[in-house]
């Protein structure tokens, strides 16, 4: 049975606080009216704050495929007629994965117990995104469940190929950075320390370059302890920092604002938003609502703060497409089709051509992405390669001169 947690006033006019179980939000209510509580909050305990999550924390993750397989087979299995319980009980059973069973037996339990399917749904936050979850309350209130779940179905498998797009564009340069910092680490370690022996027995005066790289070497053999405990110690600052609303909006804004790459992320969240806010009119959400939901769930906090812009302008009265514009993030081609689309009253279906309009440029940027960046890394290794070679083989060479002088 649900637990919801409340928060209210006593006959005496204490603040009280604690937690109630019944069968549905109703019911909740009225019992704490029977013993005389005045209500100012009551919401259901998730899952996740009764400790549920942290029993999945060992068990196979769920990922963005077994979403995609989960929709494709309620989809299938609604359309059919199947009654939802009886589909979730069946699924759970018949999948592989323990944790995604678990959850599927949670939220039909939930459903047993009188909660919505939406509601039974919301409980595991960090696996069904307020899209997924706005879907199926429409879903379930129009009686087309499976109009929603084939929805879904083909939102899930955009945002895999999303993934997968900014994956292939971030592969390539991270794996020569980290060949190159090994690389960096072995001369350190083992190249260096062998030159330096030898040029300390000659006792000649090295170079600027060779000094420096030497000084670098003893740095990294003498002090690697304290060079790993400040990498530990800014790693998890970073990963702590941008988990903050303040340092993901800040680090959201950084990443389309970084070469090469950010003009990238920008069209990724912007092709994301389109097909997800032209998804959800088409199935008679809002325009208010949309944005809200949509602003939380476009990947990039940067982006979401100017949908909300566009979500106060809407609310005062204007027009989408002014809003839009104010954000200084469509091109004037874009405003065009959704102004367009608002006239007509077909804007659903403009903003999937918007999406389809940012998916081709995003092919065509990832294409040039590897030539733009292949030179830069070429530069990169040359410069490194060149101030290695000046610096083990400079004094080499001015040894030998004043060898052949003598």
């Amino acid at each position: 049975m649900p637990t919801f947690e409340y928060v209210g006033r006593s006959s005496d006019g204490q603040q009280v606080n604690g937690q109630v179980e019944a069968a549905n939000h109703s019911a909740a209510m009225s019992e704490l009216q029977l013993k005389k509580i005045v209500l100012t909050s009551l919401a259901e305990k998730t899952l996740e704050s009764k400790g549920v999550e942290f029993s999945f924390a060992f068990k196979k993750k769920i990922t963005l495929d077994d979403q995609v397989l989960l929709t494709r087979q309620l989809y299938a299995l609604t359309k059919a007629g199947i009654p939802i319980i009886r589909a979730l009980n069946g699924l759970a059973e018949s999948s592989d994965n323990v944790r995604l069973a678990e959850v599927l037996n949670a939220i039909a339990d939930s459903l047993v117990s009188g909660s919505e399917l939406a509601t039974a749904f919301r409980q595991f936050p960090k696996i069904f995104s307020p899209i997924f979850v706005s879907m199926i309350h429409v879903g379930g209130n129009t009686g087309r469940l499976d109009l929603a779940f084939q929805k879904l179905t083909a939102h899930l498998e955009l945002e895999r190929e999303t993934k997968k797009r900014i994956k292939s564009a971030t592969r390539y340069p991270m794996f020569v950075m980290t060949a190159m910092f090994l690389a960096i680490t072995v001369i350190n370690i083992l190249v260096i320390p062998s030159f330096s022996s030898v040029f300390e027995k000659l006792g000649a005066d090295l170079p600027i370059t060779t000094r420096i790289l030497v000084a670098s070497s003893e740095f990294t053999i003498n002090y690697w302890w304290l060079m790993l405990i400040v990498v530990i110690v800014v790693v998890f600052s970073w990963r702590h920092y941008v988990k903050t609303p303040e340092g993901l909006l800040w680090w959201d804004t950084k990443k389309l604002n970084m070469p090469l790459f950010g003009s990238l992320f920008k069209r990724i969240a912007l092709s994301r938003f389109s097909r997800s806010f032209a998804m959800m009119l088409s199935t008679g959400v809002p325009i208010l609502k949309g944005l809200s939901i949509v602003a939380e769930s476009v990947g990039n906090k940067s982006i979401g703060a100017a949908i909300e812009d566009m979500y106060r302008g809407v609310e005062r009265g204007e027009r989408l497409t002014s809003t839009a514009a104010a954000t200084g993030l469509f091109t004037p081609l874009v405003l065009q089709m959704m102004s367009v689309g608002e006239e007509t009253g077909s804007i659903d279906t403009l903003l999937d051509d918007v999406a389809d309009f940012y998916e081709e440029e995003i092919d065509y940027e990832l294409k040039q992405l590897a030539d733009s960046i292949e030179p830069i890394l070429l530069v990169f290794l040359g410069v490194l390669v060149l101030i290695l070679a000046l610096g083990v083989f400079l004094p080499i060479w001015e040894l030998s001169g004043a060898m052949g002088v003598k």
